[in-house]
């Protein structure tokens, strides 16, 4: 015989049932403001790409580039809040890692296998230490390039060409300090905000790699291109240690390996970038020149001078990188 079931009790019945769970993948939001185009959001997508490839569903790198997430002072503060997970500093480092001002000496830097050589010997010993210190965790030194400087008045061949033009640098105190040890009216300023200062004519000039001069059409509202590689920055990769310990084991460890896997390749595409981009910007109507590097090497002593004295141990850094170079 059928024993009569309510309907009141099938679902109260159902209800007693385990319910699968169905958890979100957890989110690693990695957020920078450089530009679409630029070197440094290409090498931020590939990073993403391959770590989700490699996190297969387990977590998943949220991506943000071009400000979405805000300029390099907000995303600092977000990650010090734990708002996102990752980001990188280029030339505004310094004001978080004072011993990141080393990349800010004019000309200190030789080339890629110099920079190779710092990243191991200096990086990951010098600058993690001091950066732990602050909190902040080292993952990976990418590249943003070596920087040259673009222009409506002149070209640019020694410190003097420089005189009176006002020229929008980062917010970093050495390179204000650069600029103005050389004539001219360095402006701080988020690059978001360039193009229509150039445009404007608010300002004369600005000083980036060529990457990054190139994915913004800077060739629209500047004359003259001068190869200075005057400074070269870096991308300093970085995390909140508080708030990256209480990322899983496995997960961190798929996110650090992928940083550094991607790191010989973003030097790769960027020395194979500068190697066409001259005669690209040339043949987009830019005129180009180069400096009379002795010149300005000439001119940058007090910069040296001053970090010596600003920076502790300022001296003998200087004197560790330049031996790296042989």
């Amino acid at each position: 015989m059928l024993k009569y079931v309510s309907f009141a009790g099938l679902v109260a019945a159902a209800l007693s049932l385990p319910v699968a769970a169905s958890a979100e993948p957890m989110e690693i939001v990695f957020a920078i403001s450089t530009p679409q185009g630029a070197m440094g959001q290409v090498t931020g997508q590939r990073f993403t790409d391959l770590c989700n490839q490699k996190l297969a569903g387990k977590a998943k790198v949220a991506y943000y580039h071009s400000d979405q997430m805000g300029p390099d002072k907000d995303l600092m503060q977000k990650l010090k809040l734990g708002t996102i997970h990752l980001t990188y500093m280029a030339s505004e480092m310094p004001q978080y890692v004072e011993e990141s001002a080393i990349f800010d000496m004019p000309f200190v830097v030789k080339d890629r296998d110099h920079v190779l050589a710092i990243e191991k010997k200096f990086v990951r010993t010098v600058f993690a230490d001091a950066a732990k210190k602050k909190g902040y965790k080292y993952i990976a030194l990418w590249e943003n390039g070596f920087r040259h400087i673009t222009n409506n008045v002149r070209p640019i061949v020694t410190p003097k060409d420089l005189e009176g033009i006002k020229i929008r640098v980062p917010r970093s105190k050495w390179r204000v300090e650069m600029f103005k040890l050389w004539g001219a009216n360095p402006t701080p300023m988020p690059f978001s905000e360039v193009f229509v200062g150039l445009q404007t004519g608010a300002l004369d000039g600005q000083e980036n790699p060529l990457t990054h001069i190139s994915a913004n059409k800077l060739e629209e509202v500047q004359k003259y291109l001068t190869i200075a590689n005057h400074v070269y920055s870096p991308n300093f990769v970085l995390a909140f240690e508080k708030h990256w310990e209480k990322i899983p084991a496995d997960i961190r460890k798929v996110l650090e390996d992928t940083a550094e896997e991607v790191r010989p390749w973003t030097y790769e595409e960027v020395a194979k970038a500068d190697a066409r981009l001259v005669d690209e910007l040339a043949k987009r109507g830019m005129k180009v020149n180069e400096v009379d590097r002795a010149a300005f090497v000439a001119a940058s002593k007090p910069v040296y001078e001053k970090f010596e004295e600003d920076i502790k141990g300022g001296s003998k850094m200087i004197e560790d990188i330049l031996k790296l170079a042989n």
